[in-house]
């Protein structure tokens, strides 16, 4: 187990404790090589991934030719014609194809396949000069809250490997949490940004439904392109979030739900005035005290600088994960128990003999949620009321929110739980995880924001919440929130700690 801590560091610490924003400015400035700074982030990586396991596949030699290469750029191009990350390290979500690089999803008959490509969200990356160390790990598909899979096996949280990482975006989450990557790519459908970020203490940001292209991610679980799903950044500090957020927007040609849209300035926000609503939880699963706290917190501080806040409760939030599954069940193009099978028909049933007896290629609530899976096809009138009300609760949620206004809400009831505990806590709580996964429904933009540690050394946050287009709102709160409390504090494992 390990605890946070602020003292010596794998590598140097003011390389690894900065934002990827800073060390390009270093960089550009001259101050530090691009060499050196991917250098330190790859050591703190083999100091911290054994434990971990985070990092599924590493790229570190063509990292570095890649590195050299940007310093020998630096010498012969006017620094305003760098692109914006120029020479900086990061990492990226398995789920996006990258050329030459393993793309199996976390499916164990996919093991040993690669992308030919570049997915356009890691082609952004790589043109705004970042530099991707490897790729991190996933739940099964994509579709679970949990980081584990038959391929690469578990993904343990920095913090206190005894605790999960989140999912699906979750090895991202706990290679930023641990100090090792300034910044990746991760995903969101249902909270896999949002929930990594918050169990490993960093900052994340699910984009306005359609802002963000989902080409060139496997699975390809929408073949409608709905705006439920959107990749976007993670990052150890909320300065990162837009610039990075501006290099992944807009269309690409390929995804029919991805339309373009302005992004405003967080930096030009002013709180004075506008609404703050917070609400502390669904009105029917308890969020702990540590985490109201936290939230409470955060509202006070935002207080402080202007805003208007109320507490406020939504009663169809206590169908939020009815609503998201209504929502994602009708959006799905193929069963979710086919797609573990590569289009063949599965037998959930079957599968789970299979697995008592320590046969099966997949994991349990990959297996569960197949299972699962055709129970809303089977009451199509209920279906159709949970989307009207998805689409009532997203009306009252706007005219609260009024011209410029923001939410606080839980991104989950505790923080991070021991490994497996989801699994019954989902059967006995209705899917907590839908805390994130309502946001998804809703199709609005949402900022995970860190704000220190409980008793126990485990990250503490919430996330911010704004209307349609509005991404710069909650990005403008996370960076002031990280101005009062800190944002992301360093785990002892990113000192070598790894007991």
């Amino acid at each position: 187990m390990t605890t946070a801590s602020n003292s010596s560091q794998s590598g140097p610490r003011d390389i690894i404790d900065e934002s990827g924003t800073a060390l390009a400015a270093r960089i550009r400035a001259g101050e530090v090589s691009s060499r050196e700074v991917v250098d330190a982030h790859i050591a703190c990586i083999e100091a911290v991934n054994p434990a971990i396991n985070a990092v599924v596949a590493e790229r570190y030699e063509a990292a570095r030719a890649e590195a050299d290469a940007a310093d020998a750029a630096l010498a012969s191009t006017p620094v305003d014609q760098l692109p914006p990350f120029h020479g900086v390290p990061c990492t990226i979500k398995e789920t996006f194809a990258f050329g030459g690089m393993p793309n199996t999803g976390g499916l164990l008959a996919r093991k040993g396949t690669t992308a030919d490509a570049d997915a356009v969200t890691v082609r952004r990356f790589r043109e705004a000069g970042a530099i991707p160390l490897g790729v991190t790990n996933v739940s099964e598909l994509a579709m679970w809250m949990e980081s584990v899979n038959k391929v690469y096996g578990r993904s343990k949280n920095p913090y206190n490997q005894e605790r999960l990482v989140g999912g699906s975006s979750g090895g991202e989450g706990a290679i930023i949490g641990a100090g090792a990557s300034p910044f990746g790519l991760g995903s969101d459908v249902g909270g896999s940004i949002r929930g990594p970020c918050f169990f490993n203490g960093i900052f994340g940001h699910k984009a306005t439904g359609g802002m963000i292209p989902n080409s060139g991610q496997y699975p390809a679980l929408y073949a409608r392109h709905i705006k439920m799903l959107t990749a976007g950044p993670m990052s150890r500090h909320a300065e990162d979030l837009m610039p990075l957020l501006r290099i992944l927007a807009g269309p690409d040609g390929e995804d029919a739900g991805c339309v373009p849209m302005e992004l405003g300035d967080p930096e030009g926000v002013s709180f004075e005035g506008r609404t703050l609503i917070t609400v502390p939880d669904n009105g029917k699963i308890k969020v702990s005290d540590d985490l109201m706290e936290a939230q409470q917190r955060a509202a006070d501080a935002l207080a402080k600088r202007g805003m208007k806040v109320k507490e406020m409760r939504f009663r169809a939030l206590e169908k939020q994960f009815d609503i998201w599954s209504a929502t994602i069940g009708n959006e799905r193009d193929e069963p979710f128990g086919n797609m573990l099978k590569e289009g063949r028909r599965m037998f959930p049933m079957l599968e789970l003999l299979k697995m008592s007896v320590g046969q099966s290629d997949h994991t349990i609530m990959a297996v569960l949620t197949a299972l699962v899976e055709p129970v809303p096809d089977l009451l199509p009138k209920l279906n159709a009321k949970l989307v009207k009300m998805r689409d009532q609760l997203r009306a009252e949620l706007l005219d609260e929110l009024g011209d410029g206004g923001m939410m606080l809400y839980p991104v989950y009831p505790t923080p991070a739980p021991k490994h497996g505990v989801p699994v019954w806590q989902s059967l006995i709580l209705r899917m907590p995880f839908a805390y994130q996964g309502i946001i998804n429904a809703l199709e609005m933009p949402a900022t995970a924001v860190p704000l220190g540690l409980n008793d126990e050394g485990l990250p503490l946050g919430t996330q911010v919440i704004a209307a349609h287009g509005n991404d710069h709102l909650t990005i403008a709160a996370a960076m002031e929130l990280e101005r009062e409390f800190g944002g992301w504090v360093r785990p002892t494992i990113a000192s070598g700690d790894k007991t």
